[in-house]
This record gives C-alpha cells, structure tokens and sequence, in this order.
C-alpha cells in the first residue's frame, strides 16, 4: 500500500510517497478508533457515573445558567451550546443522550426535568426545536462544587475551552441510574438502584473498610428498576455484585382479577425495564392468532397519565389463570432476562467492577473532591481574612489613614506609604484604597469584627477537616446521608428468590378445596401453600422476610385482614399464589403484595391476617389509646365490616386470633410500660361494640402493640428505643430482647411494669412486640436481621440495631387438623 504525503513547502512538484504495511495500518487505525470509542463515546467514568456525552450535556447547562428551579430553555440550545463548545459530534447523538436523561421510565435519578414530548417505551420523542430541558435536582448534585477546584479541567476538542475531566458527583451515579454502552470489543450495561440503599452501603463502607459483600448487600439487596416489576432469582444477581457479570430475570407485576362476575382476567400494571406496552401486546397477538398460546380472549391497553400502565387480557372460561400466566411469562417480554455487565473507565483504563469496588471507586474520588473543596475554602476564608484584619486597622487610625492619602502624590506612593507606616501587605493597602466611605461608621466596625470573628470558626473548622482524616471521612459520610434524606425515594421493585412453582395450560379451571396455609410476611407479602403440612418450629433461618400472619384454611377458603382503622376485610385464598411446601424455614419470596388484593384509603394500614371460623374463642384486638376488645365470630357476609367502633383519633395497632382462650394479652406502649393479662378477662362483644380499658395509659403514651402469647411457652419480649424528634421508620433504635417470664402478670385496666430504660437521648419506644421464640425480624426489603441474644433485665437499655427493623415474626406452631392461628 502507498500513502501519498503532501510535498514540502520549498519544492510543491515533487511527492513524497510512503510505502507502508495495510495490516499494520489497519491494525494502527482500528485501535485508535476503539481507543476513541471506548473513553470519548461509550464507557462511564467509575467516578461520576457518566459517558462524556452526558458530562457534557450536564456541564453545558451549568454554563448556560440553567438550574432547576428556573424557567426551561429549547432543547435545541442546549445541544447547540454542547456540540459547538464540547462535543465533536452530531446534534442526533446529542439530543437522544438528553433525552435518556430526562427520562423517568430510563433513569432511576433523572438528572434533565423536560417539558414536551420526550417519547415513551413505545415512541420516539419529539424533535429538539418542539421541547425544552432544564437541570433536575438530580443534576445540581453532580455539578455542585465545579467552581471550587474540586476537580482536574481538560482542553475540549480544539483546545480552545476548558472542560471539567469528571465531575464531582455528591452520590455514586453510576449504581444509582445505571449505565448502558457498546464499544469496541466490551459493553457496558449496569441496572438502576435505589439511592437510599447505595448511600448505605457506601456509608457502611466509610466506617468498615474491610467489610464483605454480604455485608454491603444487606443495604443493596438488588437492582431497583424505575418502573418496578419484580426480580426473579437472587443469585445471579450476587454473582454480579461480586465479579462484575451477573444475570438476572425481570418479571411484570400482574394479578388475576374478577373483570365481571363470571370472567376472569390478567392485569398487568407493572412491566419489566425498559419493555413497553405495545410491544407485549403486539407479541400476544401473534402468539394467539398462530395458536401457540391459548386461553386468551382478549387484550385491551387501558394505560393512561392518571393511572399509569394498566394491560387487561381477558381469560376464556375453563382455563386457570395462574397458568395462562406461566404461559405470559414464558412467551412474551413479562418476563425478560439482563445481563449485567459492569465495565467503567477507572483511572482512564476500562475494568470489570463488583459492587464494592464499585463504591471504593467512588468515595475515593468523593474523599479527594471534600479534600479539595476544603483547601478551596480554605485559602479562600484565609484571603478574606487578611483584607478584613487590614481593614480594622484602617478604621482605627482612619483619621491619619486620610491625612497619609491625600498627601500622596499618586496611588503608588499611598500603597507605599500605608504598608510602611501600618506594616501592612500589598492586598490589604490597594483594599484600603478602595475603601467607601459608607464604611467608616461605627456599625461598620462592629460587622468586620464579626466577620473576623466567623472568618476565623471557620478557618479552624476547614483546617480541622484537612488535619484529621476520619474527620474527613466522616464530613463524607455526613453530605450523603443529607442527599439520601432529600432525594430518596422507597423501593420500587420487589426481590423474589423465586417464582414458586409453575403451573401448566391444561390444568383444571376448577381448583379441589384441599388443606393450606395463607401466610403474610413483613414486607405485605401474601401466598398460600401448596399443602397443609404444619410448620416446623426449628431449622434455619430464611434468607428473607419474616412471617407475621398466618391462617391455616383450604384453597378455597376466606380469611380476613384487619386494618389499622377497625375493619375486617374478606379475602379469597383460591386468589393467592401458590407455594411450594414450606420445609424447614417459611419464606414468602413467591408471594404478592397484599396491596394487589386490597385496596385501602389513604392513611388506612393492613395488621395481620385472621380466619373466619365459625367456633373458637374469637379474636382480640387492641387500640392506640389503650382500649381491647374480644370479637366473637358473628362475620357478616359483606366484603368488609367494622370490627371494632373506633373514638376519633383512636386506631387499631394489632389483632390476634386466639386458640384456646388461655393466652395472655399483651400491651406495649411509647413510654415502655408492659401489661399482660389472660384474655379470659375480656368477655366477648358484638360487632358495635367499642371495647374496655386493656391498659392505663400515662399523658402521652400511645400503645405501639398488641398481641397475645401462651404463657406456657418459650416466648420473648422485643424491645427498641430511640428519640421521638425522629423520623418514623428512619432510626434503628437500640434493642433488646427479653424473656417473656420476666414480667409479672397484672390486672386488665392496669399501668403494666417498665419494659426497657431509656438512655440519653431516648425518650420512647420505635419498636415493640412479643410473642414465641425464637423471633425473626426482617428490614423493610425483606432482609433477615439477627437478633441479639436474650437479656434478663427486664428493665434494661438496648444495644444498638444494625439496621431499621420493619416487622418481627415467629414461628408458626404445629396444629391439629382444623385448627387456626396467628402470629
């Protein structure tokens, strides 16, 4: 091959031709071109989370003035701004990179707020010229600092601007909205989490350096996909977190439904990520009308900016629709795997990175971004206090400043005199030569020594920080917790271990009414199970959840739940997934959210599960303000129906089926007093009926819970303490656990005994429950958490949880044939 090179400038006849080898040109060109691909185009920085499309996109902004709580610009003028000073590519590439951002249903963070059309699963959006853009709240978080050489700039393409190399992201993005890219021989695809738990886990990390996987996926279980849906299978998941690669299976929420009183049907209201409406309809109806899934009928998108995704597909009569389900799952995309593939640029060289290294990456960059910000203001607060201290000097002596002024010759020779004569600096002379007259009052004076005085706190501070390192570490720590306060948002996504156990197309319509159980775990998971086989009381520990309600019935049984607001609701067990049997440690992974079989008011909270027996000594319930009440088994045969009549204010705080009538009922309050009782001290009332006393409340206590426990058994006490100044649900308290014989039986109506003794700082109960041991309890994610071993000291202070505790459960006993129960 011949490359034809341009003539010298002296002599433009003669050519200069080159003979070279095509392989290593081809070889030299297609590796700088991957080169380029994979550290200007396609692969994020582990720091900041971002392509440099997107870093552009987010520093073009923050040049323009733009900010989220000001009015929005055309699209077109942000990509404008970005192609012309920044990015050497098309205007397409830029606006489908700010589109993304902007996107709910892609990022789980958006970091762009647009106006307009900015498309859907389905569609495209709008062009640039018809929509507008400004930063989210989101995006201030990633540029925050930028003006404080906290990070490197780099030339832009024609080295005629500077651009920041990283920008200094206040969280780590790149877990928290993911990442998707192809390059040259490696991609990049990294699934959405939950802010909330990527900061714990980062902060956890702050304070135990050495800490394992395990550890850190207690706080990051899974991915939390923006649209919701459910995960299916755990592992892969691990795997990823730990080597980089990782598979896993997003499954759509859906629950059968009655659509009318004789026609079943499927309702889709969550899909996998990324998969849109459309395409699963359209994949139906091929499937249908080429006869490879049968017992569909219909299938109509109801899906609308008020409710959200709403997909109704209708199931023939004589087909079950858990199996027409199974069917969806395994032929359309309700059901679709990812591939996790977590490659970033670290230090400017490509890596596969787990989920620690992930976050290593990023504090390290955030501890040197604090590091650098400190110095910053550091060296700004020492400068301004230099020119304030020349200043009070002035004003001093300003009467012979005046008179060293004006007779100077010129500006020269006063600096020269002022820093001879009050042995001042340079900067403070030229600041005293500009001073204004407004300023030489006697109020004046009193703000610079005030100013001074400020000047100086914070210097100490700021050299406190850069002297002490877990200080700064701790000043790290601090700043994301503030942003996982601001900006977190619950989880969306639920984490199933599995699916259960899938069914056929040709089963039955007709369900046979065989024995089972109806389980409900703490994190509002309901199933049934597949057999009525009782529940071991010993055996390992589940990996997730903790149950705390069950009821044994028959697959085609009632139960009920009861509310926080006094009412019993019937439910249908045939409704329920199926389980597979429990084995040795119940676990509801296959379950589904109680919130898709009842829909409450707002404010309205589900308790526990109870069956509808028609013989047995009934059901007890306990209010907020002290009050209990026995219920016969009198059930009307509405849907729902009040249980008990509630006095404005009052709610119910539990409910527990009783199975002999011998147990004792059991009060805790905020102020940590315990009462028991026999609940034979309690007759049975009638429906309307609002209950008696159950405990003597003191001023402000409020009954945190209620429940029964056998006497005879093995039973504990759990107590947490922590600061009513806090945030419900946000503070893990310091627990104890307690054997139940420790605390004396009183009578009904009584104050009860101290159950746990505040410590400072703490002045009420977060978390209260007794029952049989040994006793499982659960994070809001389903999460086990070990509970400390049991203390003597009735009266004792905690230790500090782990971690928040959303519900406690405890083993289910085994039963005799026709018996009920609850935990």
């Amino acid at each position: 091959m011949a490359r034809r090179t341009p003539p010298p400038p002296d002599d433009p006849v003669v050519e200069n031709i080159v003979d070279i080898d095509v392989t290593a040109e081809m070889k030299n060109a297609y590796l700088e071109y991957s080169v380029s691909v994979i550290h200007a185009r396609a692969l994020p920085d582990a720091r900041d989370g971002l392509k440099p499309v997107q870093r552009r996109i987010l520093f073009g902004m923050h040049g323009l003035g733009l900010r989220p709580d000001k009015g929005h610009v055309k699209s077109s003028r942000v990509v404008g701004e970005v192609m012309g000073k920044y990015h050497p590519h098309g205007d397409s590439a830029i606006y489908d990179a700010l589109v993304r951002m902007a996107q709910p249903f892609t990022m789980r963070l958006p970091l762009v707020d647009g106006h307009g059309n900015f498309g859907s699963l389905d569609d495209g959006p709008a062009a640039s010229r018809y929509t507008e853009a400004r930063p989210a709240a989101a995006a201030s978080l990633l540029t925050t600092g930028l003006d404080e050489d906290t990070v490197d700039e780099v030339p832009n393409y024609d080295d005629s601007l500077m651009q920041p190399e990283v920008l200094p992201a206040a969280y780590p993005n790149l877990l928290v909205n993911g990442v998707s890219g192809i390059a040259v021989g490696m991609a990049t695809n990294i699934p959405p989490h939950n802010l909330v738990e990527v900061i714990g886990a980062a902060r956890h990390l702050i304070s135990h350096p050495d800490c394992s996987l395990d550890e850190l996926m207690r706080f990051v279980p899974g991915p939390d996909l923006p649209q919701g849906g459910r995960i299916i299978g755990l592992d892969g998941i691990r795997d990823a977190y730990l080597t980089g690669r990782g598979t896993f299976r997003t499954r759509a929420t859906a629950q059968v439904e009655k659509l009318t009183p004789r026609k079943s049907g499927i309702v889709v209201t969550e899909l996998p990520y990324l998969v849109g409406p459309e395409k699963v309809v359209e994949r139906i109806k091929t499937l249908v009308q080429g006869k490879k899934l049968q017992g569909i009928s219909d299938i109509k998108d109801l899906t609308d900016r008020k409710n959200g995704l709403r997909l109704v597909i209708e199931v023939k009569n004589g087909f079950n629709p858990d199996a027409v389900l199974e069917q969806l799952y395994r032929q359309t995309p309700m059901e679709e795997s990812f591939g996790i593939n977590a490659n970033a640029l670290v230090e400017g060289q490509p890596r596969l990175l787990g989920l620690k290294e992930m976050l290593r990456c990023f504090l390290d960059f955030r501890i040197s971004v604090v590091r650098r910000r400190t110095e910053f203001r550091l060296a700004k607060r020492r400068d301004r206090l230099h020119l304030v201290e020349g200043l009070l000097i002035a004003i001093l002596d300003i009467d012979e400043v005046i008179q060293l002024i004006r007779a100077s010759d010129d500006t020269a020779a006063a600096r020269t005199r002022l820093i001879n004569v009050f042995d001042l600096s340079e900067a403070q002379a030229n600041y005293i030569l500009e001073l204004q007259l407004r300023r030489l009052t006697k109020f004046s004076r009193i703000e610079l020594e005030t100013e001074r005085d400020e000047l100086q706190r914070q210097i100490e501070e700021l050299e406190a920080i850069l002297a002490d390192e877990k200080l700064l570490h701790r000043t790290v720590s601090t700043e994301l917790a503030e942003v996982a306060k601001a900006h977190g948002t619950p989880r969306r996504t639920v984490l199933l271990e599995s699916a259960g156990t899938p069914t056929t197309a040709a089963a039955p319509l007709e369900v046979s009414d065989d024995p089972c159980w109806v389980l409900l775990s703490s994190t509002g998971l309901l199933a049934r199970t597949a057999t009525a086989d009782v529940v071991p009381t010993t055996g390992p520990r589940a990996k997730h959840d903790a149950i705390v309600g069950a009821v044994r019935t028959t697959a085609r049984g009632e139960f009920a739940v009861v509310t926080s607001a006094g009412r019993m609701v019937r439910l249908s067990a045939l409704e329920l997934p199926t389980l597979p049997p429990l084995g040795s440690a119940p676990s509801l992974s296959g379950g589904a959210p109680l919130a898709a079989y009842v829909d409450l008011p707002k404010g309205e909270q589900p308790l526990t599960i109870v069956s509808l027996a028609t013989e047995g000594p009934g059901v007890a319930v306990g209010t907020a303000d002290g009050v209990v009440k026995r219920i016969g088994f009198d059930h009307p045969k509405a849907s729902s129906w009040e249980a008990i009549a509630l006095k404005p204010g009052d709610t119910v705080v539990g409910a527990v089926e009783l199975r002999t009538g011998e147990e004792d009922l059991v009060f805790l309050t905020t102020d940590a007093q315990l009462l028991r009782f026999p609940a034979s001290a309690v007759r049975p009332q009638g429906r309307a009926a609002a209950g008696m006393a159950g405990i003597r409340l003191s001023s402000g206590a409020r009954a945190i819970f209620f429940g029964a426990v056998d006497p005879a058994s093995e039973a504990v006490v759990v107590t947490a303490s922590g600061s009513s100044a806090a945030l419900p649900g946000t503070q893990a308290g310091a627990w104890k656990v307690t054997p139940y014989a420790e605390y004396p039986a009183k009578g009904r109506g009584t104050g009860g005994v101290r159950a746990h003794r505040f410590l400072k700082g703490e002045d009420t109960l977060v978390l209260a429950w007794a029952g049989a041991s040994p006793a499982r309890a659960s994070s809001s994610n389903g999460v086990a958490i070990e509970l400390p071993a049991a203390d003597g000291r009735r009266d004792g202070s905690g230790t500090p949880a782990p971690m928040v505790v959303a519900g406690i459960g405890a083993p289910v006993p085994p039963l005799a044939d026709g018996a009920v129960t609850q935990s």
